[in-house]
């Protein structure tokens, strides 16, 4: 095939077909309108003489050769984004760009909090829009709707799927009222077990910290269960008892009222927090900066 008659931009929209598995979909993300994308998949279908893509229902079912040629394209993708950024300087004092980040409130807080009023005057081009972990956040990496995916090593099972970097440990304490009249300076596994608990969530999810729990068969007597970035403030003024990360702690407990301590359970383990994105922006300058600045971060935190 002569490559001079082809529009490579035509790959592009194949990408964006499979991983939308939508006409409509993949065109927003084109900037198109969907006749100018439908006319772009018949484009497709002649060049590669195939129907590629199926209708069944409101979305799109991939034909055998489209699945042959999803990870051939990607892969061609991203080398051509890499060897077209190799000439690209980036400097984050004049830079202006937009990063997407999914994180959750406890990331945002302790982590992603210094790192924004850093930008303000390191880098006043560079945005970042922070969205809250989903149930979804591997797939949302995964289809290059986000930049970065912050989240704790435990949570992600295919994480050697994509390019990391740990960031930094974290463990969990005991949080209570700081003028709680059944816990002093320290908390027994029995009281551990029978005052009333706060459990916690991520999304519609349980978090970490109970599955280790219930992995580890520590009973609780549970009150109340909420998201875990706003169990700490939730128990001022209560005999409520609940696992929070040290992180985290250290910044609230003063305005929220809280005593932390160590908990009872001696095989507790801490969580692992990285970074995960793809390979299409590992070679990105850009990209290459922000999660240097997040390493960098990082380890100052750690040593501080």
């Amino acid at each position: 095939m002569d490559l001079r008659r082809v529009d490579l931009n035509l790959l592009v929209a194949f990408d964006l077909l499979i991983t939308e598995g939508s006409v409509s979909r993949a065109a927003a993300r084109m900037s198109v309108g969907q006749p100018a994308m439908s006319a772009i998949l018949g484009r497709l279908r002649k060049l590669f003489g195939d129907p590629l893509f199926i209708r069944e229902g409101r979305g799109l079912v991939a034909t055998p050769l489209t699945e042959s040629l999803a990870e051939p394209v990607r892969d061609l993708l991203t080398h051509a984004e890499a060897v077209l950024s190799q000439g690209s300087q980036f400097d984050p004092a004049t830079a202006n760009r937009t990063f997407s980040v999914i994180a959750n409130d406890y990331v945002t807080m302790t982590f992603l909090h210094p790192l924004l009023a850093r930008l303000t005057s390191e880098a006043p081009g560079i945005r970042l829009h922070i969205f809250p972990t989903g149930d979804d956040f591997a797939d949302q990496l995964r289809r290059n709707l986000v930049d970065l995916l912050i989240v704790p090593r435990e949570a992600m099972e295919v994480h050697a799927d994509f390019p990391h970097h740990v960031l930094y440990r974290d463990r969990y304490l005991v949080a209570v009222d700081e003028d709680h009249p059944d816990v002093g300076d320290t908390i027994t596994a029995e009281q551990f077990s029978t005052l009333p608990y706060l459990a916690t969530s991520s999304g519609h999810l349980r978090s970490l910290a109970e599955m280790q729990l219930d992995f580890l068969g520590v009973p609780r007597n549970v009150e109340i269960t909420t998201a875990f970035g706003v169990a700490p403030f939730l128990l001022k003024g209560t005999r409520l008892i609940t696992l929070i990360h040290e992180r985290l702690a250290d910044q609230v407990r003063e305005t929220a009222g809280l005593k932390v301590m160590e908990p009872p359970i001696p095989r507790l383990q801490p969580i692992t927090e990285i970074m995960l994105w793809t390979k299409r922006t590992d070679g990105d300058k850009a990209h290459q900066w922000l999660r240097q600045r997040l390493l960098d971060l990082a380890q100052e935190l750690d040593d501080h």
